[in-house]
């Protein structure tokens, strides 16, 4: 009885796999899959995937202080970034990987979780092409009662490039129905907090500016195209990220506000303070270039030039 049982099963596997495939017809209307393209997530979230890899994720939950970017993940596939600071993560809870803020928009605080601002997503869309995929978001910037003092519409473009690096630009255009001022600071408008291993102290990266500048002391609060650092990550590789200043922004070339503990912020009102009114606008632009490697400051150079005659994005 065994062997007949184990007879007739192997014949019916035999049976099975000798049948034919079965037939398929072709999608007449099949369109190409976009290299880069944003996937909505639960949770408010958006994940932007490059050949159906995530390279970022946006969180913009009313529950948080403020949208941020996390993780930036490098060619190696690891975060180059991180959620708050890597020894005090209770007063720094507001550095949030990639974000955007200001610490003095008429006397009220975006920057620090302890602050009464609240930056609130009001409407999004998306957009997938080969050449980059897209995040237009309309943000109010709230005091603590709910009054908006700007509305922020953020563009966020993530451009693929060679051997797993990626550029990301991000447009600003902030507008009010009033005066608003944003008061003298070195706080914002847009910081990046390092993954561990690439800080100075922690990981023994380091940073470079631009200006010729090696870490904080050379760097801090001077002038700056861009600023780059650059540090090990797991496996044994080297990764960064290059913070660059668009040469059309009002402060070009900004002073930097850097860390050797691994932060870096571009500042747009260091040196004065600088008004919005209803007729008068303030657009900025800033670009993050996620690389592989320790690259040469021609390297850097190189992308800067190529990053200040990338076209405006379209509004909608």
């Amino acid at each position: 009885m065994f062997h007949s049982s184990k007879l007739f099963l192997s014949c019916f596997f035999l049976v099975a796999f000798l049948q034919p495939a079965q037939a398929q017809v072709p999608l007449p209307s099949a369109k190409p899959i976009p290299l880069m393209q944003v996937l909505p997530l639960p949770h408010d979230e958006a994940s932007i995937e490059r050949s159906g890899q995530e390279i970022a994720r946006y969180h913009f939950s009313s529950q948080d202080r403020r949208p941020f970017l996390y993780p930036i993940i490098g060619p190696s596939g690891k975060s180059l970034t991180r959620m708050g600071h890597p020894r005090d993560a209770n007063g720094h809870s507001h550095h949030n990987s990639v974000w955007i803020a200001h610490n003095d928009v008429d006397g009220i605080s975006f920057w620090a979780d302890t602050g009464k601002g609240r930056i609130v997503q009001k409407k999004v869309r998306y957009e997938d092409t080969d050449e980059e995929a897209l995040i237009q978001a309309e943000n109010a910037w709230n005091d603590d009662a709910g009054k908006t003092l700007l509305t922020e519409t953020r563009t966020l473009r993530f451009r693929p490039q060679a051997k797993g690096e990626w550029l990301l630009v991000i447009d600003l255009k902030f507008t009010a129905d009033k005066r608003v001022t944003l008061g003298k600071t070195s706080f914002g408008p847009v910081a990046v907090r390092m993954a561990k291993t690439i800080g100075v102290h922690d990981g023994g990266g380091t940073m470079r500016s631009s200006a010729g500048g090696i870490n904080e002391q050379a760097i801090f609060w001077k002038p700056a195209k861009w600023v780059d650092y650059s540090g090990p990550m797991p496996g044994g590789v080297i990764e960064g990220i290059t913070l660059m200043d668009h040469p059309a922004n009002p402060s070009h070339p900004s002073p930097y506000h850097v860390r050797d503990d691994g932060w870096m912020g571009a500042t747009t009102t260091f040196a004065e303070p600088r008004t919005i009114d209803k007729d008068k606008p303030l657009s900025l632009r800033y670009g993050l270039w996620v690389h592989g490697g320790l690259p040469t400051a021609e390297a850097i150079e190189g992308q800067f030039e190529a990053f200040g005659k990338i076209e405006g994005p379209t509004t909608k």
